[in-house]
């Protein structure tokens, strides 16, 4: 099992949705799990660059707060995070409606036909004719709202892809099943490793950043259309299952606050 924990994943764990971050916590954290400052301090760059965050004073002595814009993508994230373990559960049945959204934007408004396509990406759409893009989720609203102006948004309970008309095999064809899960098959090592020795902090961090990796690529597709019984959600409960266990015992990091309260 791999021991690197990235800086950005220790400073994310430890900034609040809202509110401001200790940098000295956040260094004094990455010190305890072996992470030298200087990484630390190019990450911080790296994140302020992004707009994700602003930084408030130097050193241990200052702080950081995330800006409306890493609070957007931090949301966004959320919502994946929450509609992951919701399906999971039962709780985000399938209305069975698909989802087309294009751009009805000149060429000459490039950035804005590019903003389109990285975030169809990014929330799991797939094309399936020029500039047309395929999803089971009401995506509109997760967009970035310059693109408002510009979207063209259908809802329908009936297609036909290339000849497929049935919704699973619509998925499987779009989305195959294999892919998701071998996001998760990444996990095993981290899920079944002998680790009672480690820091719980760092496995706290392990775990969190396992699961953001696979999740940040997973469509999330509702799971009335991929097969009985779905392996990354049997991956996901017992991830859930030990981040208990870290959790209780690691109470003083205070990681994620707001973010992983999902079994309650």
């Amino acid at each position: 099992m791999s021991t690197q924990i990235s800086p950005r994943t220790i400073i994310e764990a430890l900034l609040p949705f809202e509110g401001a971050a200790s940098l000295g916590i956040i260094y004094d954290t990455a010190n305890r799990l072996q992470v030298e400052d200087q990484p630390v301090r190019l990450a911080l760059r790296r994140l302020i660059s992004a707009g994700d965050i602003t930084q408030y004073g130097r050193g241990r002595n200052g702080s950081i707060e995330l800006t409306d814009a890493g609070r957007a993508r931090l949301e966004r994230e959320r919502i994946g995070l929450r509609l992951a373990f919701a399906q999971d559960a039962g709780q985000a049945p399938w209305d069975g409606n698909w989802h087309l959204l294009a751009l009805s934007a000149p060429e000459s408004e490039r950035a804005v036909r590019d903003t389109f396509r990285r975030e169809m990406h990014m929330l799991g759409a797939v094309s399936i004719s020029t500039g047309l893009y395929l999803t089971p989720h009401a995506l509109a609203a997760l967009l970035a709202p310059e693109l408002d102006s510009y979207l063209v948004v259908a809802s329908v309970t009936t297609l036909s892809v290339r000849g497929i008309t049935e919704n699973a095999a619509i998925a499987e064809a779009q989305w195959p099943a294999r892919d998701s899960i071998a996001l998760y098959e990444t996990m095993e090592p981290i899920l079944g490793a002998d680790d009672r020795d480690r820091d719980p902090v760092a496995r706290q961090l392990i775990l969190a950043e396992s699961l953001d990796a696979a999740l940040r690529e997973d469509p999330l597709i509702p799971l009335e259309l991929r097969p009985t019984p779905w392996p990354p959600t049997q991956v996901r409960r017992r991830w859930m299952t030990q981040w208990h266990e870290a959790t209780v015992a690691a109470p003083e990091l205070h990681a994620y606050q707001g973010w992983l309260d999902l079994a309650e």
